[in-house]
This record gives structure tokens, C-alpha cells and sequence, in this order.
């Protein structure tokens, strides 16, 4: 009988011995217990997680993330291809009659071009700061809504003046989506599973581009003077229209962020979490830092000035788009057969676009990807200016695309990647990079004069040299991260032979787990 009763309270002591393994390992990520939205149902099923066997995490990552792509990826997809649609369809409407009925003479068709942009950049680090605070689905929503409405309410515009004060406006409302999207899709989906819903993202980028120039095609041959409205009007009434129509179901569509989505389950919303907590070491919960120790944060980050720079000069590579269809058109096609040629030229960009966006989550690579894929632009670009034969040029425009923006969407996860918590520090890094990046589109508007044509030798040259600095860029951030990488692993060492923790740690004395490396 003693001897059962000893038997019993070793059981006992086994068993509280197997809760206290338990909660070290659970207690070993940091920030669990501290991030805000983190409650003791959550922490009991991270628990269920750490000593859960390959078979139920394999189960369980794949129902999440095909729930959470089946809401998030084809709605944001849309809603870029719509933000872009009118952002870009000025573009469009040049081709019509659009100068002629508002006056506009000289450069005052890239000062419309350029005025979103001022709008764009003072909405941008404000925004993303608000979006950590609210529901995203309800305030992209919104944001689409405004912009949709300014976008057809220029059809209305009877002058330089009012085109220009419509395109600022369109500017400020459009400024939430683009940093909003980038830090919800950041905030659902691993590192190694980032690039390639970019890429899905950024299709939306490229069926803009083809189906603006269809739709573009479509509206100018067979609706101008359609009911007295000439058919650029036609083309901002009826892209206003499906953007506010969309916006509206996105509302409903769009997920929040993981701890606060409405249709996961509450073991499904902690596994969202717990997937990015063992990531990168810290859930990523909106209260967890407040606006102002994110700022700080991030402003104190060397490496955001490096990515804010990588990233404008990135951007500069793509101002060729806003001007896509005039450059086209010195092939020597009319204004329908142009459009219609562009089409093809996007829906190759976006195949390619999923093939190199997966092999980098693949192959867990960045800087690589970037720089190869800058320099087939850059090659682009000389072609262009050194020739006016009509294939070669026509080459020279598929190549343009193909590198400029596949590179863009390989770094945007970069970034993302490089500064993955908290949630208000990576807002803002995202937001601060994509301000400063898209000045980028301020002048670089400009370099495509319509006196260049058709060669258009300096926009073309200048392209070409900032696709090379990218490509400089690109090897210092890469050696940047590796140094870093190289302090963690030191430390890893450090701490594994007993040594407490260096207070001056530069990864913040241990924020980052064991084991984790920035992605290269």
C-alpha cells in the first residue's frame, strides 16, 4: 500500500514535471505571454502546438492558408488591379481626346501625371499607423470607396486646373492600399510564403495593364461621343464605377488581422499566430508597441534607409509604364492596335512573375533574384534607345517589364522579411520605404518627355544607369544582412555555453529566436 501511494506521487511529480517542460517551451518564444491578444485559451493551445506531431502541423498549415488565400488573395489581387486602373488610366485617355478638351499643352500632361504622387506620399506613413489600430477589411474598404468616386468623378473635369486638383485628391485616397496590403499579407503569411502571394498580389499590377489597355481599347473605339461624352469620359465613369462596387465587397471579403478575423476559428486564429510567433519570435498583435515606440523603432534602424533607397531607385526603373502605351506607339500603330499590343506584353510579365517570385521563397533567396532580374531591364532599356527597328524595339518593350517589376515584388517581401516585428515598426518601415520610394514617380514622370520621341534616349539611358545602382544596392543590403547574421549566430553561441544575455545585443538582447537568419 506504501508503495502505490509512493508510485502515486511520482506521478504526480512526472506529471508536473511534463507541464513545466510545457510551459518553458512555450514560454521560450518570446513575446507570447507579453503581446497584447495573447489570452490563456491562446496560450494553452501554443502549448497543443509545440509538442504536436509534423502530420497535424502539415494538416493544419494547409486548411489555414487555404482559407486565408481563398479571402485574401483574389480580392487584394482585384483591388490592385482597380487601384492601378485609376491610378494609370490617364495614360489611356491620352490616347483619346482628352488634351485637346482640357486644354493641355507642353509638360502638363506629366504634371497630372506627377500631382497623384504629392497626394500618394502625405498619406502614406499616417495611414499605415492608423491600419494597426483598426479593422483593415472595413478601412481599405473605405479608402477604395473615396478613390473609386474621385476616379469617375473625373469624367466631369473641364479643365487643366480641375484634372490636376481630381488627380491630387485621387492621390491621397489611393495611399492606403498599396502599405496596407503589404503589411496584411506580411502579417497572415511566413517568410518563405511571402513572395509568392506578392506575386499573386502583384497580378493584379499586370492584368491593369493588359486589361486597361483592352478595356481602353474597347471604350475609346466604341463609346466616344457615345450620349454627347467623349470616351475618355467613358473610361473614368465606367472604372470609377467597378472600383466602388468592389470596394464594397471587400468589406465583407477582406480577413482582419490573425487574432481578430471573424471566420477562422479560435484554434485556427491561434495557430495564425503561433506560426508567425515561432517564425520570428513575437506575436504579432496590434497593442504589442504603440505608435510612438514603432516609429522610433524603425527610425533608428540603419538598415530602413538602406531598403527606403533600394526601393525608390527600384521604382524609378518603372516610371517607363505610366508612358507605356505613348512609347508603343512609336512602333508606328494607331491608337486601338497600340492598347491592344500591350496586353500581351503584361500577361507575360505576370507568368514570369509567379515563376522567379517562387523559386525565391523556394530557394530562400532575394538579393540574387533582384539583380538578375534588374539587369534583363536594364538590357531593356539599351535596346530601346539604340535602335528604331520595329522588332527589336518591340523586344526591348517585353523586356522592360519583365525585369523591373518581378525585382520589385522579390524586394517588397524583402523588406517585409528584413523587419518582422512588431507590427507598428514593420508598418511603418513599409510605409516610410514606400513614401520615400514613390517620389521616385514625381520626377521620373518627367523623363519621358513627348520631344524625346521616338527614341526617347534620355529616359532610356537614365533608366538603364538607375538599374545598375539598384544592382549595387542590392550586394550592400545583402552583405548588411549577412553581417547580421553572422551577430546572431554569435550569439546563439554565446548564450549556448551559459553566458546570460549581452544587453547590447543589436538584436535587441535575444528578440530574435534561436535559430532565425534574415533571408538574403
Amino acid at each position: 500500500m506504501a508503495s502505490e501511494k509512493v508510485d502515486e506521487s511520482l506521478e504526480g511529480v512526472k506529471m508536473s514535471f511534463t507541464e513545466v517542460e510545457q510551459q518553458k517551451e512555450v514560454d521560450a518564444i518570446p513575446g507570447v505571454t507579453q503581446g497584447d491578444g495573447i489570452d490563456e485559451e491562446q496560450i494553452a493551445l501554443f502549448r497543443k502546438f509545440e509538442t504536436a506531431d509534423p502530420e497535424f502541423h502539415r494538416k493544419m498549415t494547409k486548411v489555414l492558408t487555404r482559407k486565408v488565400d481563398f479571402h485574401l488573395m483574389p480580392m487584394i489581387a482585384l483591388m490592385f488591379m482597380l487601384n492601378f486602373l485609376d491610378r494609370n488610366n490617364l495614360s489611356q485617355a491620352r490616347l483619346g481626346t482628352l488634351e485637346e478638351d482640357l486644354g493641355m499643352t507642353g509638360t502638363d500632361f506629366n504634371l497630372a501625371t506627377s500631382i497623384l504622387f504629392v497626394g500618394y506620399l502625405l498619406m502614406q506613413l499616417p495611414s499605415n499607423l492608423l491600419l494597426t489600430r483598426v479593422r483593415p477589411s472595413i478601412y481599405l474598404g473605405a479608402a477604395m470607396t473615396i478613390w473609386g468616386t474621385i476616379s469617375a468623378a473625373q469624367a466631369a473635369t473641364h479643365d487643366f486646373t480641375s484634372i490636376v486638383l481630381c488627380r491630387f485628391f485621387l492621390g491621397l485616397a489611393e495611399a492606403p492600399f498599396f502599405p496596407g496590403a503589404m503589411l496584411l499579407m506580411s502579417s497572415w503569411y511566413t517568410r518563405p510564403e511571402l513572395a509568392l502571394r506578392i506575386a499573386w498580389f502583384y497580378c493584379g499590377h499586370s492584368f491593369a495593364n493588359a486589361f486597361g489597355g483592352l478595356l481602353g481599347a474597347g471604350v475609346l473605339a466604341n463609346l466616344s461621343g457615345a450620349h454627347g461624352i467623349s470616351g475618355w469620359r467613358w473610361l473614368f465613369i465606367i472604372e470609377g464605377t467597378l472600383t466602388v462596387g468592389s470596394a464594397i465587397c471587400s468589406t465583407f471579403i477582406l480577413p482582419d488581422f490573425p487574432g481578430t478575423t471573424r471566420w477562422l476559428s479560435t484554434e485556427e486564429r491561434a495557430y495564425a499566430q503561433w506560426r508567425l510567433v515561432k517564425e520570428v519570435g513575437e506575436a504579432d498583435a496590434p497593442g504589442a508597441s504603440t505608435i510612438k515606440e514603432g516609429v522610433m523603432l524603425a527610425l533608428r534602424d540603419p538598415r530602413l534607409y538602406l531598403f527606403t533607397l533600394l526601393q525608390h531607385a527600384s521604382l524609378l526603373t518603372q516610371t517607363f509604364q505610366y508612358f507605356f502605351p505613348t512609347i508603343l506607339q512609336t512602333l508606328g500603330y494607331g491608337n486601338i492596335q497600340t492598347l491592344l499590343l500591350t496586353a500581351p506584353v503584361w500577361a507575360f510579365t505576370f507568368f514570369s512573375s509567379l515563376i522567379v517570385t517562387y523559386t525565391s521563397g523556394r530557394f530562400k533567396d532575394r538579393s540574387i533574384h533582384i539583380i538578375c532580374l534588374i539587369l534583363i531591364s536594364c538590357a531593356g532599356n539599351i535596346i530601346a534607345v539604340a535602335t528604331l527597328n520595329t522588332a527589336g524595339r518591340f523586344f526591348a518593350l517585353f523586356l522592360l517589364p519583365l525585369g523591373a517589376l518581378p525585382a520589385y515584388q522579390i524586394l517588397l517581401a524583402w523588406v517585409a522579411n528584413s523587419f518582422p516585428r512588431p507590427l507598428v515598426k514593420r508598418s511603418v518601415v513599409i510605409s516610410f520605404a514606400n513614401m520615400i520610394g514613390n517620389t521616385a514617380n514625381i520626377y521620373g514622370t518627367y523623363m519621358y518627355p513627348a520631344v524625346d520621341g521616338p527614341r526617347y534616349l534620355v529616359g532610356g539611358a537614365a533608366t538603364a544607369g538607375v538599374a545598375l545602382l539598384v544592382v549595387l544596392l542590392t550586394l550592400i543590403a545583402r552583405f548588411e544582412l549577412q553581417r547580421q547574421n553572422k551577430k546572431l549566430a554569435q550569439r546563439e553561441e554565446f548564450e549556448s555555453n551559459g553566458n546570460p544575455t549581452q544587453s547590447g545585443d543589436p538584436e535587441q538582447a535575444g528578440a530574435a529566436p534561436v535559430g532565425f537568419r534574415y533571408t538574403l
